[in-house]
């Protein structure tokens, strides 16, 4: 029973001494405070900051691991559409193939620069071999265009209405792309069954080198320009 007492005792003065250390401590004046409540103040200030650092280091990792998972996300998407087109590359090369084919083949109908005259004059003979009387026969200003260039000509014919509408039909089964726009017909007076057609046949050719780098340097010089106004 003493032993107990004893320790009692020993505790009881153990809590006083500690008690006694924050009796009459100064919180604005730490220098002065005692060793216990100096110790507890380090290891409160140490709690704190090693709290903090731990709060900005998950904080941090976080904000790493959503980025992650944003870029994984991103990937997935990117890799699923690769998936798709490596599925359907065969037969994306044989569309490609297609449109090339169905190119070239338009690229046929379009003359060179130097094959315009021929053309006209195929137009012109289309005419002739169907007895019309050209009355007009006029190009106009070449339209240059990013790949092509368009030639209108303003034509006006008489004959009767039967060979019109042969010269029409011939002048559309040429080898080369030939349209007629702004069709007119009228009855020429004086002269029973004779029509006078009056149209613009435009014809499209391509353009030469020298053409294509002048419409390409009009492009990027446009492009400049509407970059600086924006």
């Amino acid at each position: 029973m003493a032993t107990l007492s004893s320790k009692k005792l020993d505790l009881a003065k153990i809590q006083e001494s500690i008690i006694s250390q924050f009796r009459g401590t100064d919180l604005n004046d730490p220098g002065s405070w005692k060793s216990v409540p100096k110790y507890l103040a380090y290891a409160l200030v140490t709690l704190a900051i090693v709290g903090l650092l731990w709060a900005l280091w998950v904080t941090n990792s976080r904000n790493t691991l959503l980025a992650e998972e944003a870029k994984e996300t991103d990937l997935r998407a990117e890799y699923s559409k690769k998936l798709a087109k490596a599925a359907n590359l065969e037969a994306l090369k044989k569309q490609r193939a297609q449109v090339m084919q169905y190119v070239t083949d338009l690229e046929k109908q379009l003359p060179s620069k130097a094959e315009m005259d021929a053309l006209l004059s195929d137009i012109n003979q289309a005419g002739i071999g169907r007895k019309l009387q050209f009355d007009l026969f006029k190009p106009g200003q070449v339209k240059l265009q990013d790949y092509y260039a368009e030639l209108p000509i303003s034509v006006k014919v008489t004959g009767g209405y039967h060979d019109i509408g042969s010269f029409v039909a011939d002048v559309a089964d040429l080898s080369r792309i030939v349209t007629l726009t702004n069709l007119s017909i009228t009855p020429v007076a004086s002269r029973d069954g004779v029509l006078s057609l009056e149209a613009t046949t435009n014809t499209f050719r391509y353009l030469d080198s020298e053409e294509l780098a002048t419409q390409r340097k009009i492009k990027a010089d446009k492009a400049k320009v509407a970059g600086a106004k924006s």
